[in-house]
Parts: structure tokens; sequence; C-alpha cells
């Protein structure tokens, strides 16, 4: 099965051939990526996926952040950032509970401290895309960070600039 019939663009459905040959361009365009900055997208990608799901449900909003911070992040056009971020998602949901924290630790291995600063900024950017960060994703990046080998103290720096999304606050009740 090639990867635009996985991703539902394959010729069913009315596809036209142009559209096939623009997906064969965009995987060919990654095959291309030099190892070790496909790898770090790839883990990138992936880890906020890991995020977007913590709550079982990875919304448009979270999907189209994750294609943004993909975007930006690992330098890539639109559509390739797209492409990244649907296999990373359909990858957590297959194979989520055996490789999160394996793919996390690799990402680890691979990133400097500036770098998974930055990703745990963007972790919590994909998770308050809805205006709320609920206790499962912040208990999620919380566990990220953990595995990242970041501090409490970088934790609770990036959680703070996030603190009007966090759902722990908005549901305390008045005084």
């Amino acid at each position: 099965m090639s990867i635009a019939d996985f991703l539902g663009l394959g010729k069913k459905q009315g596809s036209s051939p142009q559209q096939a040959d623009a997906i064969r361009t965009i995987v060919q365009s990654l095959d291309q990526l030099e190892p070790d900055r496909a790898k770090y997208v790839a883990a990138f990608a992936y880890v906020l996926s890991r995020v977007a799901r913590a709550d079982l449900h990875i919304s448009e909003g979270e999907t189209r952040e994750m294609e943004r911070l993909v975007s930006k992040i690992g330098g890539l056009p639109e559509e390739q950032a797209v492409l990244v971020v649907q296999i990373a998602k359909t990858q957590n949901v297959v194979f989520g509970g055996t490789e999160n924290f394996l793919i996390t630790q690799e990402f680890n291995r691979i990133a400097s401290r500036e770098q998974k600063l930055k990703l745990l900024e963007c972790l919590f950017a994909v998770s308050a895309s809805d205006q709320s960060v609920s206790s499962a994703e912040d208990h999620e990046i919380r566990k990220i960070a953990r595995e990242l080998q970041l501090t409490h103290d970088d934790y609770i720096a990036v959680r703070l600039v996030f603190r009007e999304h966090l759902a722990v606050l908005k549901n305390r009740p008045s005084e």
C-alpha cells in the first residue's frame, strides 16, 4: 500500500493523477532531507501529536497548530508539514502506547537543551490551541518534560506563559 493510499489520497474517490503526483513529490522531498534533520523533525512532530492526543482526541485546531509549528521549527514547506503531522498522528494512534517513551527518549538524545525547551513551549501551544489546556494534556506535558530531563523549574516557567489556558485554573471556585 502506498503512503497516498494509506492517507486516503490514492486513486479512489475521484482523486486525480495530479494529486497522486503531488503526494509523491512531497514524499520524495522528505526522503531527501538530511537524515539527522529528518529524524529531528519526525520526533518533534510525534511528540507534539502525543500531547494533542493526551485527551484521546486531536482537534482540528491542534492539528493546524502542529502543522504550523512543524513547518516553522522544521523549516518545511506547508505541504510537507501537513504530511509529516498526518503521519505522526497516525503513528501515535497506532503505536502510541508503546512508542511514546522511546521516541521522546530519542528526541532527548538528539536535541539540545534549547531545542527541548522550545519543544516544551510548542507542547503547551498545541494544547492551548483550543483555548484550554486540559488536565490530561498538562499531565502529559509534565511527563514529557521529565523524559526530556528538563527541570521542574523549566516546566513551571513555560507553563506560566500559558496559565490563562489551564483548565485546572479555569474551574476554580470564585472567592
